[in-house]
């Protein structure tokens, strides 16, 4: 099993759930988060004061799927969350070792 993490623009999130429902996927967690990667943030005007945003809001998307879902789960956050603009995201996969679905107390891929 895999975890995928992907730090998408908070806009995009609807196209991504659907995306991922599209290829069966169900469950995800969705948080919301504020980070910036090579864009470092933007400066903004506030009642004639310029200041810095150093951390851009975000939406933090995790799903645990089987292996073989990984690079097909992958390709259509990225088709869904692509605007080819600076600050589109990331998306990181991770190893799961275990898994238990607290209410059937089924293990591994069947608890996903």
């Amino acid at each position: 099993m895999k975890k995928l993490e992907a730090i998408i623009k908070p806009f995009k999130l609807e196209e991504v759930k659907e995306a991922l429902a599209e290829l069966g996927i169900e469950g995800m967690t969705v948080t919301e988060v504020k980070g910036f990667g090579r864009q470092k943030g933007h400066t903004e005007i506030y009642r004639g004061s310029e200041y810095t945003v150093d951390f851009l809001p975000k939406v933090k998307v995790e799903v645990v799927l089987a292996d073989d879902m990984v690079e097909k789960a992958v390709t259509v956050v990225v088709g869904a969350a692509k605007t080819g603009k600076i600050g589109d995201g990331k998306v990181f996969v991770l190893p799961v070792e275990h898994a238990v679905r607290i209410r059937t107390e089924e293990i591994g891929e069947k608890a996903v």
